[in-house]
């Protein structure tokens, strides 16, 4: 399944919403056929999105990128709710503005859990001007990205390359985090941290396009 937006946005003000249920024993994949560029408006705007992903079945989601344009204010959030037995791919990438522009303001928060009981609590904003730059926080990057992979075995004990880590998470599932100076090189990263919980931890599996530079 693709998503399709007739017209750039959210503007600001727009609440949108997107429920997804995944029946049992069944493959769901998301994506979308362009990237979402996040407008300025009168107020907030805001994108909730809903996934049920039930025993057996697999979901997964990787749209195009978000781009936060100047001026934007928004607000996402993910609650997604995972059986047991469910296995998931779910790949978010923010890219702070369009070609030289300073971003929007944007603020997300995660929430996986898996049998009701918690996966991944996990929350940031973009353009808080204390702290973006820190070297600590997102320091001279253009974009950033995670993906949570549950399903296959999470590495042993966390990886780390240039730009990119796999941290294995308490309950069966793990997170890839990326940051990049465009949307091309954090893909790339992105792409490797998967590989390796996908593949295993072998540098020599990883496809030549997915390795980090």
């Amino acid at each position: 399944m693709h998503l399709v937006s007739t017209a750039a946005g959210p503007l600001g003000g727009d609440d949108l919403a997107l429920d997804l249920v995944v029946a049992a024993g069944t493959t769901l994949e998301v994506g979308s056929v362009a990237s979402t560029l996040v407008l300025p408006g009168r107020g907030e705007s805001s994108m909730l999105i809903t996934a049920v992903v039930g025993e057996g079945a697999t979901l997964r989601f990787t749209p195009e990128p978000t781009v936060l344009a100047a001026g934007c204010s928004h607000r996402m959030s993910v609650r997604l709710k995972l059986a047991p037995r469910a296995r998931v791919l779910w790949r978010e990438e923010i890219v702070f503005g369009r070609y030289g522009e300073r971003p929007g303001r944007c603020h997300t928060r995660f929430d996986a859990t898996v049998g009701g009981r918690p996966l991944l609590r996990q929350e940031f904003t973009v353009r808080e001007e204390a702290l973006d730059s820190s070297p600590a926080v997102f320091g001279g990057a253009a974009c950033v990205g995670t993906t949570l992979i549950t399903g296959p075995a999470a590495p042993p004990e966390a990886l780390v390359a240039d730009g990119v880590a796999v941290l294995p998470l308490a309950g069966p599932g793990t997170l890839v985090s990326a940051l990049a100076a465009d949307a091309v090189e954090l893909r790339a990263r992105l792409r490797w941290g998967e590989s390796t919980v996908i593949n295993g931890p072998h540098q020599d599996q990883a496809p030549e396009e997915g390795r980090p530079r």
